[in-house]
């Protein structure tokens, strides 16, 4: 009896000594910085969409000479360069939810902006005669363009995210370069051809449109490509940090899906 009590219990321990190093050697489900970087993309949304576009810049290149651009069209393409991260490390199923996080946060602040421009003015803080006009030409866009804000963006971050994911099933983790160059040609395009006719159809002639289109497009996926280097160190790094390296072979695509999909895997240096 005291002989199998022992036996038993070394059965135990060598069970329990298995499924430590099993979970130690296992890939962690829980996160150290995808809230981190949810956060990051939120904010870097907000502010190209909010800041930029309200102002237009020219600046002069040797041979090509003036070039005309909105400021946003320098920092909105960060917040895709955030989604290659996402999915690359965590899969496609949580840059979903950042999706869904910056989706929503543009609905708030769009809908905030004009609530506050349209209350009425108090008449006794004479400072409110300078800000009113300031406020509605920073902020008072054409409900056209607040629509194909969110529409372009919607449409052009679940794009990038969709062929980030399946090209690394396809490339089977390698070549992250042709991923984010490749998700970007396609997410931003995407994003270029539902925002412009969106917000200028009938507005601006329809030449006019097709130019800016192919000149924004051009301008986003040359920063994606520029910022290459850092987004290979950022993968890296996170990847080593979190041991994780995510896959989709069964992932339900679906956009409107919230479920936690997605094979993590224990991070291998190829």
């Amino acid at each position: 009896m005291i002989r199998s009590d022992r036996a038993q219990a070394r059965s135990y321990d060598s069970i329990g000594d298995c499924m430590s190093a099993s979970i130690e050697g296992a890939p962690r489900r829980g996160f150290r910085y995808y809230d981190l970087l949810v956060g990051g993309m939120v904010g870097v949304l907000l502010c190209s969409n909010l800041i930029g576009p309200a102002k237009v810049c020219t600046i002069y290149l040797p041979v090509i000479g003036a070039l005309t651009f909105g400021a946003g069209n320098l920092f909105f393409p960060i917040s895709y360069i955030f989604d290659d991260v996402l999915t690359e490390v965590y899969g496609y199923a949580r840059a979903r939810r950042a999706t869904w996080a910056g989706f929503g946060a543009l609905v708030f602040a769009s809908v905030m902006t004009q609530a506050i421009i349209h209350m009425p003015v108090s008449p006794a803080e004479p400072f409110d005669a300078k800000l009113q006009p300031a406020l509605e030409i920073v902020f008072g866009s054409t409900w056209r363009i607040a629509l194909a804000s969110l529409v372009g963006f919607w449409v052009g971050d679940f794009a990038n995210a969709f062929v980030m994911a399946k090209m690394k099933l396809w490339t089977r983790g390698r070549w992250l370069w042709t991923r984010t160059i490749g998700s970007t040609l396609i997410g931003e395009g995407v994003d270029s051809l539902t925002f412009y006719p969106i917000a200028f159809m009938g507005i601006w002639e329809g030449q006019t449109i097709v130019k800016v289109i192919v000149f924004n497009w051009i301008m986003k996926v040359l920063v994606e490509t520029v910022a290459t280097p850092l987004t290979y160190a950022v993968v890296g790094w996170l990847k080593r940090r979190e041991n994780a390296d995510t896959y989709d072979p069964d992932t339900n695509f679906n956009p409107f899906s919230l479920r936690d999909d997605g094979e993590v895997r224990a991070f291998q240096p190829h």
